[in-house]
């Protein structure tokens, strides 16, 4: 898949995206899916290739979201919906609801607390969220963090609502 040279792109290693579904389970079926950053496209189409139903990916980079398209095409995949937006003004205008959310910000970016407040409305109960970031991440408030893996300088982490307390 030819990819744009963009400074800071940095798709998700291969080995780390196997991991990541198996978290997730193979069957993305029916599921809906947001890339709030999404780079390649690796994640979106790995989940279209899955069976989810629809896959919302968006990146601020308009050469890299056309990459994307034209991927698409010549996979033949259509379940993808495209967006050139900063990932938290995209959630601010957002109104439905996401199965899966991947965020994979450029290292150098700090929008961890910002971009958990703002997608937390737009997280079906039973959401998962992945993220990868340089160094291992602390559960924002009202998430947990279910899983951690580390391959290099990539720290992953799939994360759901925590549990409410009685």
């Amino acid at each position: 898949m030819p990819v744009p040279d963009v400074p800071g792109l940095r798709p998700t290693p291969d080995r780390v995206r196997e991991t990541l579904f198996n978290w997730l389970g193979q069957d993305l079926s029916g599921l809906s899916t947001l890339d709030l950053y999404a780079g390649t496209g690796a994640l979106t189409l790995e989940a279209q290739s899955r069976g989810a139903a629809r896959s919302v990916a968006v990146d601020r980079n308009p050469a890299i979201v056309r990459a994307l398209c034209k991927t698409a095409d010549a996979l033949r995949i259509e379940g993808i919906e495209t967006h050139v937006d900063d990932a938290l003004r995209h959630l601010a205008n957002e109104t439905r609801s996401f199965d899966v959310v991947f965020l994979d910000p450029p290292f150098a970016d700090d929008p961890w607390l910002a971009i958990f407040a703002a997608l937390a409305p737009r997280l079906d109960a039973d959401g998962r969220v992945y993220a990868e970031a340089g160094h291992r991440l602390d559960a924002p408030p009202g998430f947990d963090v279910v899983r951690h893996g580390r391959a290099g300088a990539v720290h992953y982490h799939l994360l759901a609502r925590s549990a409410p307390t009685p």
